[in-house]
């Protein structure tokens, strides 16, 4: 094999694939990127075992071939070489592949191809295409719910299924962790219908996010039961998914709450920030006190004191007391796009709605503490 590629094309594909692997591995060939040179284009290919990244990026191949090499140590190298050098990568041998660089060069121990396990195997029994906004509010709005308590498995990931309601057919995404839940619903895209309701794990939801970050136009998502496949131009992730039954969240919202706050999001967000600085890090409750025309905040802390502030609020119902983890709180209202937040109460012990404004697309629910 030998190939001329460009430093900072190479740099990007590599640190999109690398990110996959894991520090440590008990199986040698899962610390290596997998590279295979076909006529004018460089083929990478990372994975987990749970998760395989795969990219192309056009280079220049004088000698078609396949190699594999420590994936952390080749992006640091390439990583530390000058910004627009050419590097050639030559395999001499099947044990070793060269990487040559203006005066530098190094030479790292390879393994054979062949070993390297192929994880993108299997039918997709779905295709549909999302645009790049739709596929990362999906998840901006929901992986903050995501719950890492790893005995209760089915709920590290994002629960993607498609839905009828009277206002049309939708794609939902939902996430829990038994505290707090979000919800996302956009129009089922067209080849939707009849998916399976599936899981994706929280280090693919990661991982995606990045790979993501910078893109915009159509994402090709296809899936099946058991794995999960995103196409982003000419990269390629796909996963396993979660193998769990996700709890009928449906039963977790209320229905009922008719006592409704309205709120300047940014003003209460503020607010929460300012007065959980006396909160302990454990509980770190903030008690809402909620009456016409204002809500005030409060925090007690037996070891380090206490904090009161109010804001203007929109409210018409009895007045209540209720108690927030003042983390999930910023956490749901850093989602919000609008500038007034609604609250849904029942009473002081039942579930909370939370929306931002108008934006009838996502729903998020909290639970309350005793305070």
């Amino acid at each position: 094999m030998r190939v001329t590629i460009e430093r900072s094309a190479f740099l990007k594909s590599l640190n999109h694939v690398q990110s996959v692997v894991e520090r440590r591995n008990t199986i040698p060939i899962l610390s290596n990127v997998l590279v295979e040179a076909t006529a004018g284009k460089l083929r990478l290919t990372a994975t987990d075992l749970d998760i395989e990244v795969v990219e192309e990026v056009a280079a220049d191949v004088s000698q078609e071939g396949s190699t594999t090499a420590s994936a952390h140590i080749m992006y640091d190298i390439v990583r530390k070489l000058p910004d627009g050098a050419q590097l050639e990568i030559e395999q001499a041998d099947e044990n070793r592949l060269s990487i040559f660089a203006g005066r530098s060069r190094f030479a790292l121990q390879s393994l054979p191809p062949q070993d390297f396990p192929d994880l993108a195997a299997g039918e997709m029994t779905h295709r549909f295409h999302l645009s790049a906004h739709e596929l990362k509010m999906l998840i901006e709005k929901t992986r903050f719910a995501i719950s890492t308590e790893e005995t209760r498995y089915y709920l590290n990931g994002i629960y993607l299924h498609d839905v009828t309601t009277p206002e049309g057919p939708l794609l939902r995404a939902v996430a829990t962790d038994g505290h707090r839940l979000a919800q996302v619903q956009l129009p089922r895209p067209e080849g939707a219908k009849g998916m399976p309701g599936i899981i994706v794990p929280r280090k693919t939801v990661l991982e995606l996010m990045k790979l993501i970050e910078d893109a915009d136009g159509d994402i090709e998502v296809a899936l099946s039961s058991a794995k999960i496949r995103f196409t982003v131009g000419a990269l390629t992730l796909t996963s396993k998914l979660i193998d769990g039954t996700f709890p009928d969240y449906e039963r977790v919202i209320p229905r009922g709450n008719d006592r409704k706050m309205e709120v300047d999001t940014r003003l209460f967000a503020q607010a929460v920030d300012r007065v959980s600085t006396i909160s302990n890090e454990k509980g770190r409750a903030v008690k809402l006190n909620i009456s016409h025309d204002k809500v005030t905040l409060t925090v007690n802390n037996p070891d380090s004191g206490s904090a009161e502030e109010e804001v203007a609020a929109s409210y018409a119902s009895d007045p209540i007391d209720i108690g927030f983890n003042s983390r999930y709180l910023l956490d749901v209202t850093a989602q919000f796009k609008g500038a007034t937040a609604s609250f849904h109460f029942a009473d002081a012990g039942s579930p909370t709605i939370l929306r931002d404004g108008d934006d009838m697309s996502a729903l998020y629910v909290l639970m309350p503490m005793r305070v």
